[in-house]
């Protein structure tokens, strides 16, 4: 067997004789030019392009361009052929939206008309005390229409040519879902007794979200402007004014152009608000307990736990 000499040895041990290949990245910023590039260069250096190629080059560019016009005119013509279709449909579906909306305005109004009897007949069946008492636990859940003094609240979008300069805080210059959350939860909390969004009355189990672009109150969409009203005591306003709500709003206010004001009203009219669809807690179905002083198959005594035996007080189980 051959070893290798001395100075092969010493060479294999030093680590500076070894050699590393460049990663990729390392090499594309020692040569970033592509080598096509330079082959192409080193053709123009040699010599001229031929004529032959010259003449040759340009029928292939322009069927080329002919090529890509006609796919160009083909899509146009395509697009321009569904928009009538596209166009037909989106008015449809905007003149079924606004049917339903207008049939849903005759429901509310035909509803309010039917639970205004059935008050008038459930006031002539008892008697005034609980008659008024009723009346007193409607209006405080919603589900009876109010009149009072009180406070709007108005909203509205910033129009094109008064949008500012948007801060990390201040949120976009349209009204959101949550600003009318903390509007209303403000209402409440300086003492409103009623609330309503557009003449949505609020109850204890309404929402104010949203589902993409739209506000939904009560899963019913609103539009700004919005105006949110409240019934409740003189102080309302000025509570109102000092709450950390109305001093966000202000700033947004200033900050991107939306519009926030608040002014006391006299004499609202709340509606309101739909009849609740109310679900029950019914109990679970479960077995019968069995007597207390019957015993089981094979147990010589109350207190046994051999096999059959129960260790419940009244022998019953699952």
């Amino acid at each position: 067997m051959t070893r290798p000499t001395s100075g092969e040895g010493e060479k294999e041990r030093d680590p500076s004789s070894r050699v590393y290949a460049p990663d990729f990245l390392t090499e594309l910023f020692r040569n970033p030019l592509d080598p096509g590039y330079g082959d192409a260069a080193a053709r123009r250096a040699a010599g001229p392009v031929s004529r032959v190629r010259q003449v040759l080059g340009r029928p292939v560019s322009l069927l080329v361009l002919a090529v890509i016009g006609f796919l160009f005119a083909v899509a146009y013509r395509e697009t321009m052929a569904e928009e009538p279709s596209r166009a037909t449909a989106r008015a449809g579906l905007i003149a079924e939206i606004k049917g339903r909306e207008a049939e849903t305005d005759r429901l509310t109004e035909r509803a309010e008309q039917l639970r205004e009897e059935v008050g008038r007949q459930r006031d002539a069946a008892l008697s005034g005390s609980q008659a008024s008492r009723l009346r007193t636990l409607e209006a405080g859940t919603g589900l009876a229409r109010v009149r009072g003094d009180g406070v709007v609240v108005r909203l509205a979008d910033a129009t094109s040519d008064q949008d500012g300069v948007t801060s990390g805080d201040a949120g976009p210059s349209r009204v959101l879902y949550s600003d009318l959350q903390k509007v209303a939860n403000a209402l409440w909390a300086a003492g409103a007794e009623a609330v309503a969004v557009n003449g949505q009355r609020l109850t204890a189990t309404s929402t104010i979200r949203s589902a993409g672009e739209a506000i939904l109150v009560d899963y019913r969409p609103v539009t700004g402007p919005y105006e949110v009203q409240a019934i409740g005591p003189r102080s309302m306003r000025d509570r109102f004014n000092e709450s950390r709500a109305a001093a966000l709003m202000r700033e947004v206010a200033r900050t991107t152009g939306l519009s926030f004001g608040v002014k006391r009203a006299d004499d609202l009219t709340l509606p309101a608000a739909p009849q609740p669809r109310l679900r029950y807690a019914e109990p679970s179905v479960s077995p019968s307990p069995r007597p207390s002083g019957s015993r089981a198959a094979g147990s010589s005594s109350p207190g046994s736990s051999g096999p059959g035996g129960s260790s419940s007080p009244s022998g019953g189980g699952r």
